[in-house]
C-alpha cells in the first residue's frame, strides 16, 4: 500500500439526453439522439484527504450493443440497468489503490453484472463486453480524475512508480515484466493535434446532395466544413456491403476535397476509412482498394489507415485475416479490442494497428496503448461522438500517447448543443479554424475537466 492510494467513498451518476443536429449512421443503422452518462466519485486517502472526480461518456448503444432483434430503446434501457449495477458495485468496493488497480479489480464484477442484467431482463441478445466497458468507462474516468485532483496533479503525472505500485507485468503478463506504464505514455500533452472530421454515410458532399437544409448556420456540405474548420484529415464512413457505392463515395469525397484544398492552397491531407466491420470478407476490402487506386490514385495515397473492416468476433471469423490488406495500409482493430487477448489475436490475424477509445475506459486504454506500442502497432484514438467532458477526456488520451497522429471529434458536427457549455472554457478544443485542436491546455488537475454544476 502507498500513502497516495485511494478508497472510494461515494458514487453518483446522472443522465443528459440530446438530439443530434443531423442523424449519424453506425453499422448500417441511423441514430438521431444520444444519452450522456455523467459520474461523480468521491475518494479518500489513508490520511483522510478527499476529492471528487468527474467522468462522462455517451452511451453509444448503436455501436457497443448492436442487435438485430432488440430495439434502440431496449439496448439503451439495458445499459441504464447495468449502469445502476456498476454504480453499486463501485460504491461497495473496499479495495484501496491506484485507479488502474481499482478498475482492474472491479472489471470482472462488472462483466458478471452484465450477464445478470441480461438474464433479469430476458434479453434476446446478452449485453456484450464492449457495451459493459462503455457503461463502466465514466466511473473509471471519475476515479482517475479524482486521483489527480487529490494529489494536485494532472492524471498523466500519476502513472509512474511513485503512484502506481505494479509494473505492466501485473496487468499484461510476463512479456511486460519490469516495464512501467510511464515508459509508454507522456506526462505532457502534444501542443496541438490535427482534427479528424467525419464524413458520414448520410452526409451531403456537394450542395446538390442537400435535400433538406438544416439552416442552423453550421456547414452542411464537405467543402463548407473544410473551409470552416481548415480541415486536413477526413474520416470516410462506408457501407461495407455495396462495393460500387463505397468506391464511388471515396472518389466523390476525394474530388470535393481536392477542389477545395486546391482553392485553399493546401497540398497535403489525409483520409481514414471506416466500414464499421460490415465487409463480409477481406476480399471485399482488397477489391475496394484496387478500384479506389484505379479510379482515384491520388486519393488512395491519402489513405492513412483503415478501421476494422470485418466482423468484430475474431474467434468466430478466423478466416478474415488482414495480412494482404495491411501491406497496403495499416488495418486497425477497433470494435474487437476489449482486452490483451483480443489484441494479440488481431496481430496473429494480420492487423497492424489498434484504435484506442476513451469509452473503453482510461485504465484499459492506457494498458492497451502500452501493449500496442511495445508491439510496434500503428495507433489512433477513435471517437464515440464524444462531447463536452468526454471529448476533453478523449483528446487528452490522444495527446498523451506517442504515435497517435490526430483526434476524432465529430460531436461538433452532430451534437454541438452538448459542446456549447464547454466552448468558453476550452476554446482551443471546441472552436477549430486551422484544422487542429489545442491539446497543450490539457494540463489541469485530473483529466482536466470539471463538472458543470
Amino acid at each position: 500500500m502507498k500513502p497516495t492510494d485511494i478508497r472510494i467513498d461515494e458514487v453518483r451518476f446522472s443522465y443528459q439526453d440530446y438530439l443530434y443536429r443531423t442523424p449519424i449512421k453506425f453499422g448500417g443503422v441511423a441514430s438521431d439522439r444520444v444519452t450522456l452518462l455523467d459520474v461523480e466519485c468521491t475518494v479518500r486517502t489513508g490520511a483522510g484527504k478527499t476529492a471528487r472526480g468527474f467522468g462522462s461518456m455517451p452511451l453509444g448503444n448503436i455501436w457497443s450493443f448492436p442487435s438485430r432483434v432488440l430495439k434502440f430503446d431496449d439496448t439503451l434501457a439495458a445499459m441504464k440497468a447495468l449502469t445502476e449495477r456498476i454504480a453499486r458495485i463501485t460504491a461497495d468496493c473496499k479495495e484501496t489503490g491506484h485507479p488502474i488497480d481499482l478498475t482492474h479489480a472491479l472489471e470482472p464484477a462488472y462483466i458478471r453484472a452484465a450477464g445478470e442484467v441480461s438474464r433479469t431482463l430476458n434479453l434476446a441478445d446478452p449485453i456484450p463486453i464492449l457495451c459493459t466497458l462503455v457503461c463502466a468507462s465514466p466511473f473509471d474516468a471519475a476515479l482517475h480524475d479524482a486521483f489527480g485532483k487529490i494529489h494536485g496533479l494532472n492524471c498523466y503525472h500519476t502513472y509512474g512508480p511513485d503512484f502506481l505500485s505494479h509494473d505492466l507485468g501485473h496487468y499484461l503478463g510476463s512479456d511486460f515484466q519490469g516495464e512501467r506504464l510511464d515508459q509508454y505514455v507522456s506526462r505532457e500533452p502534444k501542443p496541438r493535434m490535427p482534427l479528424y472530421h467525419l464524413v458520414g454515410a448520410l452526409d451531403p458532399i456537394e450542395v446538390s446532395d442537400v435535400t433538406k437544409p438544416i439552416g442552423d448556420g453550421l456547414p452542411e456540405t464537405l467543402p463548407e466544413w473544410i473551409r470552416f474548420n481548415g480541415l486536413t484529415h477526413l474520416k470516410i464512413k462506408l457501407n461495407g456491403d455495396d462495393l460500387g457505392w463505397d468506391v464511388e463515395r471515396v472518389v466523390r469525397v476525394d474530388a470535393a476535397a481536392e477542389r477545395t484544398q486546391r482553392e485553399r492552397g493546401v497540398s497535403r491531407w489525409f483520409y481514414s476509412l471506416d466500414f464499421n466491420e460490415r465487409c463480409r470478407n477481406v476480399e471485399y476490402l482488397l477489391e475496394f482498394l484496387r478500384r479506389v487506386k484505379e479510379q482515384a490514385a491520388a486519393g488512395f495515397e491519402r489513405v492513412q489507415y483503415i478501421e476494422q473492416p470485418t466482423a468484430r468476433d475474431l474467434k468466430a471469423n478466423r478466416s478474415n485475416v488482414m495480412h494482404e490488406a495491411a501491406k497496403l495500409r495499416p488495418v486497425v482493430i477497433d470494435e474487437s479490442l476489449i482486452d490483451l487477448e483480443s489484441l494479440q489475436l488481431a496481430r496473429e490475424m494480420g492487423y497492424t494497428g489498434a484504435a484506442l477509445k476513451a469509452c473503453k475506459g482510461q485504465s484499459q486504454s492506457l494498458l492497451m496503448a502500452a501493449a500496442a506500442r511495445k508491439y510496434g502497432l500503428f495507433l489512433c484514438v477513435q471517437d464515440l461522438t464524444c462531447v463536452g467532458a468526454s471529448l476533453i477526456h478523449s483528446a487528452g488520451l490522444a495527446a498523451h500517447v506517442p504515435g497517435v497522429a490526430a483526434i476524432e471529434a465529430n460531436g461538433r458536427q452532430f451534437c454541438p448543443a452538448a459542446n456549447a457549455p464547454w466552448e468558453g472554457r476550452f476554446p482551443g478544443l471546441f472552436r477549430v479554424s486551422d484544422g487542429t485542436m489545442e491539446t497543450g491546455v490539457l494540463t489541469g488537475p485530473g483529466l482536466g475537466a470539471v463538472a458543470l454544476n
